[in-house]
């Protein structure tokens, strides 16, 4: 497996899916009392997300290719969007209510747009794309499992997790990793921009 690929790979991941921030969001929209209802909806979310990146890391780039759209476009209009996901995560306010309502959440909003996004599956993809060889490709594969093993964890332990963390916390650890993010998203434009006219 290349090492430097995975671990590429996770700490992008790790900012644009931000684990725990997602298992602070699941807490607050799946009922406390309901724990086989919450342990379906956190496994359904994290099966329905990680098939997503993987098979659109995979197949989204012959699927470009077919309709005329480069890997270089895709990078710049990737970091592009990369860039607006981490302005948000840095100025917008995020408001956590507790619902009591029991409803199917592994889809939406779970799954799309929280874990498997615009900006988490261009991500995907560009990862990919980067990866030449098998063994950056299963790099990348052990990347995504990886986190979002770490991800369904925090899900189930979220009651937890939202006592030890609280709202300050997560607010901090949100700022911090758009600013990340920002910084990756411009290095995806700047790879992109460098390809075409280079």
């Amino acid at each position: 497996m290349d090492i430097p690929a995975y671990l590429n790979a996770l700490t992008g991941l790790f900012v644009i899916i931000d684990p725990i921030g997602a298992a602070l969001i699941f807490h607050s929209l799946v009922p406390p009392g309901e724990k086989r209802h919450r342990r379906i909806m956190a496994f359904k979310a994290i099966i329905i997300s990680a098939v997503l990146l993987i098979v659109f890391g995979n197949y989204g780039e012959p699927l470009l290719e077919q309709l005329g759209i480069s890997i270089h476009a895709l990078r710049i209009s990737g970091g592009l969007l990369l860039f607006y996901t981490a302005f948000n995560m840095v100025t917008e306010e995020i408001e956590y209510s507790t619902t009591e309502k029991k409803k199917d959440i592994s889809v939406f909003p779970m799954s799309i747009p929280l874990l498997a996004g615009p900006g988490s599956l261009t991500l995907s993809i560009l990862l990919f794309s980067k990866s030449g060889e098998a063994s950056a490709d299963i790099a990348v594969t052990a990347a995504i499992l990886s986190i979002f093993t770490l991800t369904l964890v925090l899900m189930l332990i979220s009651n937890y997790l939202k006592k030890i963390i609280g709202k300050t916390g997560d607010e901090i650890l949100r700022r911090f990793l758009g600013v990340i993010l920002a910084a990756l998203a411009i290095q995806f434009v700047y790879d992109g921009i460098a390809n075409i006219t280079g």
